[in-house]
Order: structure tokens, then sequence, then C-alpha cells
């Protein structure tokens, strides 16, 4: 991707769209994109951005208060990630999160220094005063607490809030310069009451108006389409999910007959989707250029079984088809991409170490919807959910009047049903998958409990297992089922299913799908695990 395009993608949105905002100032993390959705909860615009920016970065983007994340390092190390200090200048309310609070402490004049006891996992939180901070908050707390160092000494102005029983120093407050810091992650389900903390933060300390709405952003993204292409002409990789889809509505209400919207048939989507994607848009006279390229796909794919490698492979082959096409279509100025939030941070994200001072990525994975384009395709990037969750994009469909079964659809991954035949793919595992995702979902549906997960799908595994069908030895494939239950994705919980449900789903693939004796259920969460195998 050109400088150019990373900048069109990263370009935050208007100013007259936000009223109010809350920068996060990312340490680290596991957490800190949760940080930015539970703000987006509170109806207030929140931005991710790198614990380097400077001040004046700060300053030019007005937030109305920041937060500071938390992160793997100490504060006292010699390449510990520091602020720039004149943040502490700027006037605006600063609440500090587990290292955030550590650094606020140190940077002021407190004293950090190593626990005599860690704290990880739930702990009880006793607040002592409340302030705006914990209004409306009990008196005590369920926390979620990960930290080996403490705050053993209050800089000048600071009281202590709330403490815990291994950390006398859990939660501190000048209220006078509205500075605060919490040891505890307020931002995770398992501290009670951490999304009331959040919106005090946010309301009452930093008093955001609550404007961030789906119907404002609506008339502002439209806007700022037709404001950026004019007249010229936009080229949407259409891939039948949610986001994707979502941006075709969009669009075709910004700039009408000048979007053309392509569907590659790669030949890893579910059973009957690529045909049902068609009708439906034609339903809402939005065309959609049809491309059959299924046999290429797995051609590419013979023999490779690193996951990795086959996201790579995918969306090498999915940009040669793509731009063929484009170039038998066009000419086009402008590709639309349904890039969310968390696939740009995934994608880019760095953190230091706090050892050695290097600069460390933390990519989990590719996203082949971020980056990659080949310089001679010439594109400009329309990517107007680029600072959107998940759940956002959902709130905007049902304001652009998208079908109700492209609303609700599960999240689905860019290269499909590929990555989730583990090992090498091949047309006659693509249809064992198939079939057999087919049952779970439709028995997931048929119980009433689609909308209630997250989603659930299946697994065709490596390896086979020994079995007896009609008194006969069998060795034969095995499926795994993953359902798992989330908010946005970035945590996710596995999926209680009522054991008749799973019992039923069993018994039908090992049944209907022919070389299938074994089904399994994940029971892992995210982290340590992903929601995708591969």
């Amino acid at each position: 991707m050109t400088a150019t395009q990373t900048n069109k993608a990263q370009e935050r949105l208007p100013d007259n769209c936000l009223t109010d905002s809350i920068a996060i100032l990312d340490f680290g993390s596991q957490y800190s994109q949760l940080i930015a959705r539970r703000i987006r909860e509170t109806k207030t615009y929140s931005e991710l951005l790198p614990f380097s920016v400077s001040a004046e970065e700060l300053k030019r983007l007005n937030p109305k208060g920041i937060i500071l994340s938390g992160g793997p390092g100490s504060c006292y190390d010699e390449f510990a990630p520091k602020l720039d200090q004149d943040v502490w200048k700027m006037g605006v309310p600063i609440l500090g999160v587990c290292y955030g609070m550590q650094l606020m402490a140190h940077d002021l004049g407190g004293t950090v220094e190593p626990g005599e006891t860690s704290e990880y996992g739930r702990a009880l939180l006793t607040v002592v005063h409340h302030g705006k901070l914990f209004d409306g908050m009990e008196t005590s707390v369920e926390s979620w607490m990960s930290h080996g160092d403490s705050v053993t000494v209050l800089p000048d102005g600071f009281m202590t809030i709330g403490r815990t029983m291994n950390t006398p120093v859990a939660a501190i407050a000048d209220e006078e310069r509205c500075l605060y810091g919490v040891q505890f992650h307020p931002e995770v389900v398992h501290t009670r009451g951490g999304q009331q903390l959040i919106e005090n933060f946010v309301v009452k300390v930093c008093q955001c108006t609550q404007s961030w709405t789906m119907e404002k952003y609506l008339d502002q993204a439209v806007r700022k389409v037709r404001d950026q292409v004019g007249s010229k002409r936009i080229l949407l990789a259409l891939s039948g999910g949610v986001d994707s889809s979502t941006l075709a509505f969009l669009l075709h209400k910004a700039i009408g007959e000048n979007l053309t919207c392509m569907f590659i048939d790669q030949g890893f989507m579910r059973k009957n989707e690529p045909e049902w994607l068609v009708e439906k848009f034609a339903e809402f006279k939005i065309p959609v250029h049809f491309v059959k390229a299924r046999d290429r796909f797995l051609d590419k794919l013979k023999g490779i079984t690193d996951p990795e490698d086959k996201r790579i492979t995918i969306g090498k082959e999915f940009i040669t088809v793509f731009e063929e096409e484009s170039e038998r279509l066009g000419p086009f100025d402008y590709l639309a991409q349904g890039t969310l939030y968390p696939d740009v941070i995934e994608s880019s994200g760095t953190r230091i170490d706090p050892k050695t001072g290097e600069r460390i990525a933390v990519k989990i994975k590719s996203h082949h919807n971020v980056g990659g384009l080949p310089e001679k395709l010439q594109f400009r990037l329309v990517e107007p959910f680029a600072k959107l969750f998940k759940d956002e994009v959902r709130l905007l469909a049902r304001e652009l009047g998208v079908p109700d079964g492209i609303v609700v659809r599960h999240p689905f991954p860019g290269p499909g049903l590929a990555i989730r035949v583990v090992g090498e793919v091949t047309k006659e595992r693509l249809k064992t998958l198939r079939e057999a995702d087919w049952i779970i979902r439709e028995e997931i549906k048929s119980h009433g409990l689609y909308r209630q997960v997250w989603q659930i799908f299946g697994i065709l595994l490596p390896t086979k297992s020994v079995g007896v069908m009609g008194d006969k030895r069998t060795y034969m494939n095995q499926i795994a089922i993953r359902a798992v239950t989330s908010e946005d994705g970035m945590t996710a919980d596995w999926a209680r299913l009522p054991y008749d449900l799973l019992a039923t789903i069993s018994s039908r693939i090992v049944n209907e799908v022919p070389g299938i004796n074994r089904v399994m259920y994940d029971v892992t969460t995210k982290p340590p695990a992903t929601i995708e195998w591969e």
C-alpha cells in the first residue's frame, strides 16, 4: 500500500462529526481495543493512539479526555514506554489504567515498586472515596487485576480512593486537576460496574455530550464519500458479510450507479451463500458482477498447509483476479473496502520491548483487506468503516435498511472455509466441511439460538480416528464445533450450548456427512485462543 493509501485508511473522521472525543494512548495492553469499545458504548467517540503521540498532536485532535492503557512493562525499566511529559500540562482529564496509573504516579513524583505480592484475577475493591469516578457505584466492587508493580507513595495532590487486600493503593485521584488512576481493569466484564466507572469518567469528569450515534455518522459518511469521490467511479469487492454489504448500501446511497460491486466466488463460502447473495442484492437494485474463480483458487492452494501461507496465497490470488476483472470493467478511480478498526489495529500494532527498547510488531494474523494492493492498480481507497467496530457497523446497517438476514449474519473470515479446513484444502475436504457446517447452522437456528452466539461453525481436522459404524471398524475424519459468545470479537467465551442440541448436531453430522465418525466441541476462550483455528 502506498503512503497516500495508508493516510487515507487511517484518516480521522471529520471534526464536525465528533462533538466530543476521548483519546486512548496504547502502552501495549491486550485490552486497549476494549477500552475504546467501552467508551463508544457511552455514545462518545474514542480513538486508539500510540503511547508515543506528542502533546502537540493530541492538542490538534482536541480530545475532552485521555486514557492511558495498561501494558506489560514496568515504568522504572530503562526502555519502558514513556509519555510525552507535556501531556500532563494539557489541562484535560486523564485516567490511567493499570500501567497507566503507575506511569501517572511515577511521572508526577510518586513511587512505584515491585509488589510484595502480585495480584492477578478477581479482587474485591473497597471504595474509600466515591467522588466523580466512583459516583453511583457500590462500596465493594469485584474488580479484575493483572499487575506485579504497585504504587507505594502518592504524588502531591493525590489521595487513595480505592484499595484491595493485597494492594493498599488500588485507585487514586487528584480531583482538582481531574487526574485519576485505577490499578484494575474497568474495561473487562469481570469488573462489576466497570462500565459505570468508564461512563463516569467520560460524562461526569470529561463532560462529554454523548453525541456519537450511527444516525449522525451515516449523514457524515455519505457526505464525506460524495466530497471525496465526486462523479468518479468506485469499485467494491463484495464478500457477502455484514461489513462489505453495509458498505455497498452506504455507497449506493451516496453515489448510486457510480458504484460497481464485484463478488469473486473463490469456492470457500458456505453452502448456497453465493447464489443467495446475488439474489438478495438484486432485490435492492444493487447490481453485482459475479466472478466464478473456484478452480484457480484451489490450484493455488495445492500442497499448502500453513494457515498464514493460506491467507497470503488467497489474498494474492484475490488481487490477481480482482485486477483482471477491474481492468475489464473499468476504469475505476476508487476502491472501497469494509476495513474495520480492529483490522487496522491488529495488522499494524506495535509495542516497545521494555528490556531492549526495540519496537516489536504484534500482528496476530494477516487481514487480507488491509493493505497489500499492488502499485499498478492505482486505486485511491475509500474506507468509511476504518474507525468502526463490528457492532457499530450492524447498527449502521439497520439505519440503512440492510436486510435482516445480512445484519445478523455471523462474522465470516475473508479466506472463508479455507482456514476452517485445517491442513491442505481440497475440493473434497471443502465439500465435507460445507455439509457439516450447514447442519450446525441449521440446528442452531431451529433451536432459536442463532442470535445468542457470536459465531458458530465447524472445523475439519487433519487427523482421523477409529470408530464403529454398522458393526464395522471405521477410520475417518473429525469435525470440531466452535461456538462463542462475544460483544465485539476482541474477547470471547465458549458458548454453553444445550447438550441436546450438541447431541443432535453430532448425530446428524456422523449420519449425513460421508467420511465423518467423530464430533468434538471446542471449550477454549479468547484469549488464549483465537476464535478461528487458523
